[in-house]
């Protein structure tokens, strides 16, 4: 290798910025070289570099035509590369592959470590090039270039470091060298990982007072210029070195420099390839720069980013862009963009608390109104932009509509998904960023790329701090929303996710799904990794937030640190402005929209404390419909107001931790023959089985029901006695929150005096002066100015709607035959009816489920109830609810859709139902005759008087509006106070494999007198429906799932079926379902009885020809009938069957054979027959009465003894035994 000439090596050194510590020569055998290598003025910690990687400023005289030859030759790498090869990977490092060869380029791009003390030895046979003196010292006592030489690897400190990422996924390994050019520590600390830091302080650049000193900029100056040139494949010397002299004169003259178009370019492409968070990188050398430098006042930084908005968008085919706006100078004269995105939806936050719109956008929302904005109140407003020129105070911009492309949401299976009315802007162009390069801010410089689609269907939509609709549709999905192990959070954020991609396919808008993107980054890290030994990434954020370890980045270990150039975080604009105009800074009131966090920090610290001293409070609750859930979570914000809360469903609840409440607190209803909901089964068995309490607890029982129903609140009243027993002491007596009348009042009042209680039992301090949720204490009054009725130009599909409404997964089925059951010489009607699913549609069910059916008033209830209403739309007029929001703004009401008049009161409106107190008071509100006043007041005051009224008349609303004819009532009070109209349960008469596409039900047509039987006559709503609706009428319906009543899961198992009535119903399904079985699968199940009661062989016997046919066939093995009206003869009822002629079946099948009992009827026959089945088993084995409950409490927790209880009876037939004129529904 040439020699370099003396004079030349010592000026080409001191021109690179550097400064030779000792160079020592001891002779010219090149064994006998050392030298202390030169260093940057700017060191870099833990490293030398070598002084052919330095970077060369401007420099006086013609160095740079003497120097060009030479350097050429070395083409500015270190020698020492062209000797030092790494050993094989499995020696050296790692017995892992190194697809990317970093530790080679490590070598070739960084030299040595000197002073790591981990590093590894080099073998002693490896030598090394290096540039040593031709001659001892030249003329005038300066030190000789150095010349060609070799040095021994003993003389090598150790090889050089590097990290190892692994995939687990393939168990392939990237060796990460580049991350010892990383320039800022980000997270990391020695005893606490940050990595999981919204904005780390490394990630977060604030304001400056005065511009960079230049020591400070010029070595990062040098630093970019030299990775400016190394990115060209041929290397231009020349150039590079006259940029060098040119940036130093620059920086020395204004202590600052200004990038070419071209660096510019370069450093906005390079500094979204470094950009650690960005799982879209690939496209890094696509970007559009907008060079905007010129700009010099606020509405030319409109006109820029307007002309930004346009090229990005592209009509929907997302090109990626970024405007540059002037650089930072002193700090005095930033140019900002205050919006964090250049598309972003307003929220407002209401008086009431609540948010419309983006709540993540209130703060800036509320910046924008105080600034002259004049807000909208819409869900999606986009905000206007807001941008700062050379410190100036911000001016205001509202960016034309025709420029932002917005996407509005579908679903290509949902067709209810456009119902949510819900869409979202095509162009993602974060605005609020820095762009650091060279050691230059730029405070403004918008870029966008395009969506990721869980970055609106999961972040924006799902997140419970912005949008927040995974549980609205998860409900229109039908989903168990109640229950977090359904999974049907999972369940419905992939079907927003879906309609977010398909609604963005479907316009041509540009749009990623979340697989595909995880699959780039892996091929463009990869891709990094070979080209320049790493890559940069944020595993918390390149994961992306939904399908975790299904995506291929899971896997992938990742190395996170900061390069140079870098997109960084700013604080806020608004928070550092310095206002010229101080009439037009944000009022301090509005501090209460600011996050401070020093501020949120001490709060959250005396918060903690707060809780932590408070008495601990835990809410639990049971519930079938979701209405528990509801009024239990209220219950839980209003004891947050004085005690550390929290809320758990019950069967989340561990029965360990019982001992350890302080004060309990069950909100639950009952379902069946006072049984539990589903979800508090588990609680209840643990609970029955706890024998003692060694720690007393406090506690307070709520119990929702229906007083229709003889076993009213049995479930709450059995955990409130099981407390009592265990020795919990009762905080105040247990509420009951009837639903026919006045539940969520009865609710409050109850949750506010055990509130109260609680607080002076534990002292709490401040009581008298705790403000109470709204909730508690707002008057539930009429108030016609807060409602309205507009016209509405669509028009409801009833199907739908009523998904929506009741969060069902409702199937339109056609009514395909229906017969009466029953002889002609009845007066009575059951009738079997066929509903078919439409074709190509598959409905699944179990024998002994359920189907739900949404069924329709009866016309003529319908007309006239409408003839009342003084304000009636014409009939084919579709109209709206709206309510009037604390603001002033009128807003959709959510309880029902847009419809016609007759459709929400056939449809969707319960108007058979007698009206509860509530109801009957707002009423009296409307009423112009004093004597309808006086009596209305009555009758919502005194529950004596309204019980006494109700159970005589049993009236529906249009008997009410009868009764008091000066009522005058509205379309407005009709659709906001009737309740909603609730679907109706029947089982199953069908087999899904014996009839697949079809749900069979056996339905008893009800129909009865009032007022003793002298009062008109009503009708069974949905049994009356069923049996007139014509044939191909749309039946909507729901499958409700019935785990405790199926088949035994061993066919083998013995089974008697006990069902009087059309509690035979779901055992015609369990007899086809064995036929089925025995004929298509050959599997014989085991004995099956069958006890049935009717009144008279030749009237009512329903399906007798078809039982004795499943005995010829041997599907039943016995049948046994109670007739209860045969002429001449005593009345027999099933359990006098069961006492006298199967007490040794019944015994053998439970005490020996593992059998099943099965019973289906009213909520009487139910009960009667479980006393009848103790007594005997009592008798047989000898037990007494509480011996035989708890044998039959172990019966049903082995689920060996099914109940499916339906019907209900007024409060009165308790007591005094069933009445003939009332029905059971």
């Amino acid at each position: 290798m040439p020699e370099v000439p003396a004079e030349l090596w010592e000026r080409g050194t001191k021109a690179a910025g550097v400064t030779h510590r000792r160079m020592a020569i001891q002779g010219s055998n090149p064994e006998e070289f050392s030298e202390d290598f030169a260093v940057p003025l700017l060191r870099k910690p833990r490293r030398s570099l070598c002084c052919f990687r330095a970077e060369f400023p401007p420099h006086t005289g013609d160095f740079s035509t003497e120097l060009k030859s030479h350097v050429e030759r070395y083409k500015m790498m270190c020698p020492w590369q062209f000797v030092f090869k790494p050993r094989a990977a499995k020696n050296q490092f790692s017995e892992e592959h190194d697809i990317n060869n970093n530790v080679e380029k490590h070598w070739k791009i960084h030299g040595l470590e000197n002073d790591d003390t981990k590093l590894c030895d080099v073998s002693k046979k490896q030598t090394e090039v290096l540039l040593t003196p031709s001659s001892a010292k030249a003329g005038g006592g300066r030190e000789n270039p150095p010349s060609n030489g070799i040095k021994t690897s003993n003389q090598i400190s150790g090889c050089p470091r590097h990290v190892k990422v692994r995939n687990l996924e393939n168990g392939s390994s990237f060796l990460d060298t580049l991350h010892l050019t990383a320039k800022e520590v980000i997270n990391c600390r020695t005893k606490a990982c940050q990595g999981a830091l919204m904005t780390p302080k490394g990630l977060v650049k604030g304001s400056r007072d005065g511009p960079v000193p230049p020591q400070e900029l010029l070595p990062q100056a040098i630093d970019f210029v030299k990775q400016y040139y190394s990115s060209f494949k041929e290397p231009k010397i020349e150039e590079h070195l006259a940029r060098l002299e040119t940036v130093t004169k620059e920086i020395e003259t204004t202590g600052t420099y200004q990038l070419s178009k071209d660096e510019l370019i370069f450093a906005a492409k390079q500094a979204w390839r470094n950009a650690p968070r960005c799982i879209g990188r690939i496209q890094w050398s696509n970007l559009q720069v907008f060079d905007a430098r010129d700009c010099k006042t606020a509405k030319e930084m409109f006109e820029h980013l307007c002309r930004h908005i346009q090229y990005a968008t592209n009509n929907g085919n997302i090109r990626s862009a970024i405007t540059v706006f002037p650089q930072r100078t002193d700090g005095k004269h930033d140019f900002r963009v205050w919006n964090s995105q250049l598309v972003r939806y307003a929220g407002y936050q209401m008086p009431d608390g609540s948010v419309v719109g983006d709540p993540a956008s209130v703060e800036f929302t509320q910046l924008c109104i105080e600034l002259g904005w004049k807000p909208k109140y819409g869900r999606f407003d986009v905000v206007p932009l807001v941008l700062q020129a050379n410190g100036q105070d911000p001016e205001i911009f509202e960016i034309p509509p025709e420029i932002v492309l917005e996407v509005p949401m579908e679903h290509p299976k949902y067709e209810w998904f456009k119902e949510l009315d819900l869409k979202w802007y095509a162009l993602p162009a974060v605005a609020n960023m820095l762009l650091e390069v060279g050691g230059l801010e730029f405070t403004a410089c918008p870029f966008n790329g395009w969506y990721m689609g869980t970055e609106i269907g999961v972040r924006d939509f799902c997140d419970v701090q912005r949008y927040n609709i995974l549980q609205e549709v998860g409900r229109r999905m039908g989903l168990e929303t109640n229950k977090l192990s359904s999974l049907w959070k999972d369940r419905a954020v992939v079907e927003i996710n879906v309609a977010v991609l398909y609604s963005f396919q479907k316009r041509n808008v540009t749009i990623m799904d979340h697989h595909s993107a995880a699959e780039s980054f892996m091929k463009y890290m990869q891709s990094e990794y070979r080209a320049r030994g790493g890559c940069p990434a944020d595993w918390v954020w390149i994961v992306p937030p939904m399908s975790g370890s299904i995506t291929p980045v899971f896997h992938q270990e990742m190395l996170n640190y900061v390069l140079t150039p870098f997109y960084y975080y700013q604080v806020d604009a608004w928070k550092t402005h310095i206002w010229h105009d101080e009439t037009r800074r944000p009022k301090k009131k509005e501090i209460k929209f600011s996050i401070l966090a020093k501020a949120v920090l001490f709060a959250s610290s005396l918060m903690r404390r707060t809780m932590a001293t408070r008495p601990k409070v835990t809410v639990v609750y049971a519930t079938e419909t979701g209405k528990s859930e509801t009024l239990a979570h209220n219950l839980c914000s209003l004891f947050n107001r004085a005690f550390s809360t929290k809320i758990l469903c019950m069967d989340e609840y561990n029965i360990s931790d019982l001992e350890e409440e302080t004060l309990l607190l069950v909100v639950t209803s009952t379902f069946g023959n006072g049984d539990s909901p589903n979800n508090g089964k588990t609680l209840k068995n643990s609970l029955l089985n706890l024998k003692v309490l060694r720690k007393k607890i406090r506690y307070a029982v709520f119990g929702l029901g229906s007083s229709m129903y003889p076993e009213f609140c049995a479930f709450a009243h059995d955990i409130d006695q099981k407390l009592a027993q265990l020795g919990a002491a009762q905080l105040t007596a247990i509420g009951e929150g009837d639903e026919l009348n006045g539940q969520e009042e009865a609710f409050r009042t109850w949750a506010v005096g055990a509130f109260k209680t609680a607080c002076d039992i534990f002292n709490i301090r401040g009581r008298t002066s705790i403000q109470l949720p709204e909730l508690y204490t707002r008057a539930d009054r009429w108030d016609p100015k807060s409602y309205r009725v507009v016209h509405d130009p669509q028009t409801m599909d009833l199907t739908k709607a009523l998904a929506n409404i009741h969060a069902k997964d409702v199937i339109p089925m056609k009514l395909k035959f229906r017969r009466n059951l029953q002889s002609i010489k009845s007066s009575r009607a059951t009738i079997l009816v066929k509903l078919s699913c439409e074709a190509g549609r598959e409905v699944r069910y179990l024998p002994g489920e359920h189907i739900g059916i949404f069924p329709g008033n009866q016309p003529q209830l319908v007309s006239g109830l409408i003839a009342h209403v003084k304000d009636a739309p014409p009939a084919g007029q579709t109209v709206r609810l709206e309510t009037c929001k604390a603001g002033g703004y009128w807003t959709s009401d959510r309880k029902i859709p847009a419809c016609t008049l007759p459709e929400a009161l056939t449809y969707l409106l319960d108007i058979t139902t007698p009206p509860s107190q509530q109801l009957l008071r707002n009423l009296s509100q409307l009423v112009t005759a004093e004597g309808d006043k006086q009596r209305l007041q009555v009758l919502c005051q005194s529950t004596e008087e309204y019980n006494k009224w109700k159970f005589h008349n049993s009236p529906n609303i249009l008997e009410v509006l009868e009764e008091f004819p000066s009522a005058e009532v509205s379309t407005a009070f009709l659709l906001a106070q009737l309740p909603l109209l609730k679907p109706r349960y029947y089982s199953v008469s069908s087999s899904c494999d014996m009839t697949p596409g079809e749900i069979h039900l056996t339905v008893a047509v009800v129909r009865y007198r009032t007022r003793d039987g002298q009062g008109p006559l009503h009708h069974g709503v949905c049994s009356t429906w069923l049996n007139t609706i014509a044939l191909n009428d749309v039946v909507p319906c729901f499958i409700r799932s019935a785990n405790e009543f199926q088949l035994p899961e061993e066919p083998s198992k013995p089974c008697i079926l006990i069902g009087p009535g059309t509690g035979i119903a779901p055992f015609r399904s369990f007899w086809l379902q064995r036929l089925c079985d025995m004929e298509k699968k050959g599997i014989k199940g085991g004995d099956m009885t069958l006890l049935f009661g009717c009144r008279q062989p030749d009237v009512d016997h329903i399906y007798k020809e078809e039982t004795e046919e499943m005995k010829r066939k041997g599907v039943l093995k016995d049948i046994y009938t109670a007739y209860s009206r045969q002429p001449g003869q005593a009345k027999v009822y099933v359990q006098d069957i069961l006492q006298s002629k199967l007490e040794t079946k019944v015994y053998d099948l439970v005490h020996k054979e593992e059998g099943h009992l099965y019973v289906c009827g009213d909520v009487r026959m139910a009960r009667d027959v479980a006393q009848t089945l103790k007594g005997m088993l009592a008798k047989k084995l000898n037990l007494s009465e509480q011996q035989a409950e708890e044998y039959f409490f172990q019966l049903k927790s082995q689920k060996r003894y099914h109940e499916d209880i339906f019907g209900a009876v007024f409060p009165a037939e308790v007591k005094s035994g069933p009445r003939t004129n009332q029905p059971t529904f």
